[in-house]
């Protein structure tokens, strides 16, 4: 049955799915297939599907914030989606990240609200081991800037990095400031929800983003849309699918 938002339906996306949140990085990710076509558009979901070491695999845009992944991932996973990663930007907070940089997400704060419409504030948002140690082989193998560990969600993009604009600065900056001092590498938008469904629905999902703004920085700038430093993230997207294909097919053999 085609699915009411991303209007796609079974044999038209592949098990592995990368989802950036912009759909016009669709296409980008999609130079990377082999015989990618543009399956369809709609609303803010954009798909591209073609292959990878002769196995279907798909791009599908989510937009931006966690109620559109949501919607995204479910109506993915209906239809057949099995591996999901979202491929997608971050503000960096450690002091160590460098714009590009691709960072590898562990787990996410759940500092946002959809996650929360399906379990209770205590369940953690992890990524899938096997998904999350691709990825790492994938940086690794390459050679590419990459960090690894847990990022925080939130919702509303323009308080988190003009904090100073809005009334609950003061509840924002002490937040921020004990997550860095807990740990915390990074901010993003998106992988929470897409780690608590992935563990609900029973799919497997990670997260890789290219820091595209960094502690040093700090005047809360965002780079123009052209001028966005992903190619690292992507290359370590498609990495870590050729290496899941590649165990999943051994696992398949084996039986």
């Amino acid at each position: 049955m085609r699915q009411y938002h991303i209007q796609l339906e079974e044999g038209e996306v592949g098990e592995y799915v990368l989802m950036p949140g912009d759909p016009g990085r669709c296409e980008r990710i999609a130079q990377h297939f082999t015989d990618a076509v543009h399956v369809r558009s709609n609303r803010e979901f954009t798909t591209y599907t073609g292959t990878l070491d002769g196995v279907k695999v798909s791009a599908v845009s989510t937009g931006i914030g966690g109620p559109s992944t949501a919607i995204a991932a479910e109506e993915l996973f209906t239809i057949g989606a099995r591996t999901m990663i979202r491929v997608g930007t971050c503000g960096g907070l450690a002091d160590s990240l460098r714009l590009g940089d691709a960072v590898l997400v562990q787990a996410a704060i759940r500092n946002e609200g959809t996650s929360h419409q399906y379990v209770p504030a205590e369940f953690p948002a992890v990524a899938d081991f096997d998904v999350l140690l691709a990825l790492e082989h994938a940086a690794r193998e390459q050679q590419l800037p990459h960090e690894l560990g847990i990022v925080q969600c939130n919702d509303a993009l323009y308080s988190e990095i003009a904090p100073e604009t809005v009334p609950v600065e003061s509840m924002i900056r002490a937040k921020l400031e004990a997550w860095k001092r807990a740990g915390c590498i990074a901010a993003e938008m998106e992988s929470s929800t897409l780690f608590v469904i992935g563990a609900i629905r029973g799919f497997r999902a990670g997260a890789v983003m290219a820091v595209v703004n960094t502690a040093q920085s700090g005047d809360g700038t965002l780079p123009g849309g052209v001028e966005l430093p992903i190619d690292v993230a992507i290359r370590v997207a498609i990495g870590g699918v050729r290496t899941l294909i590649a165990q999943d097919t051994a696992k398949v053999a084996a039986r």
